[in-house]
């Protein structure tokens, strides 16, 4: 333990500082102290995020689901397992949505074994209906990190240089059973710029501090339901910063239009969706799709990457999700309400400013509520009243 760091020990006096932070109100309360606290993390959180360009913009991303018999343990209403399938279907949808031209696959480990429930896709369909499924598991014997770290790693390794490499292992247990020497596979992890975060839903595991330390992800371990969401949701759905050392490289990507056949056209062919290879349920023969402009294999939705050609497929308004990623939008600067004479409203929701701190946009200087600061930085990315000027200029 003599080569732990500093931080992994401060857990010791943090009930010191948390009771010297909490004071109570004129009426005994607590609840001013607490959301001063949660409205300082956020504020933190904002500033971490905004504070570096991230250019992870292609993802590929594997999560590692325990499935071992500590899943089934009550913490978590109704057990872990059925929270954690839950907050998975919540995270894959907001995955997409922010990182339209990524892609996910999905790993069970439970009985010593690891399972792959299904492979990198950019389908969110294809991954929720897996989860569904996996509702019904049976939980058994204990996971093997090394077996599911191979497992991922056997697809990782041949990503291209550009984009990122990306594990995410969701842990219950406090063991692992495992064939060979995980630090070994540490070091491989390490040498391939793959990139490990942990969720730990029981307590601290060392072997789980080294693998993130080693290859720069996270460890948490959550607190209750709500900071197992705002982890899952928050710090993993927005791509990581790419390291000094990625590989820059152009990416050929098509963007075909939607063509809608009809029976009344002559030209009008039917044929079958590549899509049917993966077992998909679209329709059998169809007119409409998306047709790709190198190999003209049809599709029926976007992204996807052609399984003819290999060329990535996509929309214009897919980049355009992902473009807040390369610039993303600045701080806004917090200043107390006591400095407004009149006009004490916020430019977004035109609600009354009610809070001690208003922000402003530094472009075009308009005043915004603590919520509408949130809003503006998690979903938005954009001012919406820099947008209105540039509309009407």
């Amino acid at each position: 333990m003599e080569d732990e760091p500093e931080r992994a020990k401060r857990w010791e006096g943090g009930y010191e500082r948390t009771w010297e932070v909490l004071k109570e109100d004129e009426s005994g309360s607590l609840k001013a102290s607490v959301e001063e606290i949660l409205f300082q993390s956020k504020r933190e959180r904002i500033i971490k995020s905004c504070g570096q360009v991230r250019l992870g913009m292609m993802r590929h991303l594997f999560v590692v689901i325990d499935c071992s018999r500590s899943m089934e343990d009550q913490d978590l209403k109704p057990n872990r397992l059925t929270a954690t399938v839950k907050l998975m279907e919540a995270f894959i949808d907001e995955y997409f949505d922010q990182n339209p031209i990524s892609q996910v696959g999905i790993i069970v480990t439970k009985n010593k074994r690891a399972e792959k429930l299904t492979d990198l896709a950019g389908n969110p369909k294809k991954h929720i209906a897996a989860l569904k499924k996996a509702v019904d598991t049976v939980c058994l014997g204990e996971p093997s990190l090394y077996n599911s770290l191979n497992l991922a790693l056997q697809t990782l390794k041949h990503m291209p240089g550009h984009t990122s490499r990306e594990i995410l292992i969701i842990l219950s247990s406090l063991t692992t059973c495992d064939p060979a020497n995980i630090y070994e596979m540490i070091q491989t992890l390490k040498s391939l710029k793959v990139r490990v975060s942990v969720i730990g839903l029981s307590a601290e595991v060392r072997v789980c501090t080294m693998l993130t330390r080693e290859t720069g992800g996270s460890y948490h371990v959550i607190l209750d339901e709500s900071h197992f969401k705002e982890l899952l949701l928050m710090l993993h759905v927005k791509p990581p910063p790419a390291s000094s050392s990625s590989e820059c490289s152009l990416i050929r990507m098509g963007f075909p239009q939607h063509t809608c056949g009809s029976l009344t056209d002559q030209d009008a062919k039917p044929s079958f969706s590549m899509a049917l290879l993966d077992g998909s349920t679209d329709p059998g023969l169809s007119l409409g799709g998306y047709f790709c402009p190198q190999c003209h294999a049809k599709y029926m939705e976007l992204p996807v990457e052609c399984k003819v050609c290999g060329l990535t497929l996509v929309s214009a308004p897919h980049l355009a999700r992902a473009f807040h990623h390369l610039f993303p939008l600045c701080v806004f600067i917090e200043s107390p309400v006591e400095k407004l004479q009149e006009n004490r409203f916020c430019a977004s929701c035109q609600g009354e400013l009610k809070d001690k701190s208003m922000f402003t946009c530094p472009s075009c200087h308009s005043i915004f509520c603590v919520e509408c600061n949130d809003f503006i930085h998690d979903s938005l990315h954009c001012c919406p009243c820099c947008v209105r000027s540039q509309s009407t200029a």
